[in-house]
């Protein structure tokens, strides 16, 4: 790993307004960072000096003077975020100011190469300052290990294409979907909402002021651990929600269902919600019982926290069909609550990861060891 520089406290803000506006002038930048003018000179110059700023062409303004725009330098590097999905491995890596640099998507049985192409078509000068993987596990706070430790089978199927000494923070895939929905996707403006996602598992990503709450054990919204069933005369068992709402079931409640005439039996959920949208009366019951079912679950979120809006995501959770059901059934159940589709869909994971990687790639770079002004 290439160590940042040491920098002013002055040059430090200055590098982590610049990461944000992508590109600045030195007035911009003073604002920004609510310093003085000369104060962002001597910082840009510092910047420029070890590479972490450029010079990228002048701007006009009003009064017909032009201004040096600055961007970030090509020492400050790039970070990587890495989806751990059921399936898919989804790869991105992204400069400092957050644009893609590379991207790569393959089977998770292949995430090591998936990881390598995406690692090879980042920028050779551009030192990686900090990897993000998104895993479906509990998450606690803090939690991070050099690239070289061991840190059980989920990690280790990346960890062996991983450049050495690299900062891997490990994130909660939902979490970093949520982060997604609140930054590009269906909660934009929103600054407390939950996202359900329903797939293959259940999850809830819970934003409160903006932030995403991860508990202190890293285990807010681990659905799958509320007690299921709840009856009298039965034993709630481990993880049981998840399975009763999550796709394989809904998929063995199809093929129960589905009638010796009716043609296939649906083998996805995609195909189940296809069928369902044609007109098929066996599909449509499976999914309007599905659509009751994410309801009650709806409903028991939104007694907890009164989040005011539910993106619903997942491989099963995303389809709109399933809106009027849920939302009929969330308020026969609790209070008014927006329901909405997720619009960052399948990519949300790593949309996610990679703005948590940008984050902490700035971090590394500004909170390395500085110096006075």
């Amino acid at each position: 790993m290439v160590r940042a520089p040491r920098l002013t406290e002055s040059a430090s803000a200055v590098f982590a307004v610049l990461a944000q506006a992508g590109t600045a002038t030195r007035p911009q930048l003073a604002s920004l960072a609510r310093l003085s003018k000369p104060t962002v000179s001597s910082a840009v110059a510092e910047l420029e000096g070890v590479h972490l700023a450029a010079h990228s062409g002048t701007s006009s303004g009003g009064t017909g003077r032009s201004a040096a725009v600055y961007r970030l330098g090509p020492a400050a590097g790039a970070v990587l975020a890495v989806d751990l999905g059921p399936a898919l491995t989804r790869v991105r890596g992204c400069a400092l100011d957050g644009s893609l640099l590379a991207e790569a998507t393959g089977p998770r049985e292949d995430a090591a190469d998936v990881v390598r192409d995406a690692l090879s078509a980042l920028p050779a000068d551009a030192p990686l300052r900090t990897i993000v993987v998104a895993v479906g596990d509990v998450t606690p706070p803090q939690r991070m290990r050099p690239a070289t430790a061991k840190a059980g089978p989920l990690f280790d199927a990346v960890a062996v294409a991983l450049p050495p000494g690299v900062p891997v923070h490990l994130e909660n895939n939902v979490n970093c979907a949520a982060l997604a929905e609140l930054h590009e996707g269906a909660a934009r403006g929103r600054h407390t909402f939950g996202y359900l996602r329903i797939g293959v598992g259940i999850g809830l990503g819970i934003v409160v002021g903006g932030q995403v709450l991860a508990g202190a054990n890293g285990a807010a919204g681990e659905l799958a651990r509320l007690p299921y069933p709840w009856d009298d005369d039965l034993e709630p068992r481990h993880e049981a929600l998840e399975e009763y709402i999550g796709a394989c079931s809904l998929l063995r409640r199809a093929a129960e269902a589905w009638p010796d005439t009716g043609g296939s039996c649906p083998r996805t959920a995609e195909q189940l919600f296809a069928l369902a949208g044609k007109g098929s009366a066996t599909a449509r019951a499976v999914v309007d019982r599905h659509a009751v079912d994410v309801g009650r679950l709806a409903a028991a979120v939104t007694a907890v926290l009164d989040p005011g809006l539910l993106v619903l995501g997942g491989s099963t959770g995303a389809f709109p069909q399933l809106l009027p059901g849920v939302r009929a059934e969330l308020e026969r159940l609790s209070w008014p609550t927006e329901v909405v589709s997720s619009q960052v869909g399948d990519l949300g994971t790593v949309v996610g990861a990679a703005r948590l990687a940008v984050a902490r790639g700035v971090q590394t770079v500004t909170e390395a060891a500085r110096t006075k002004d």
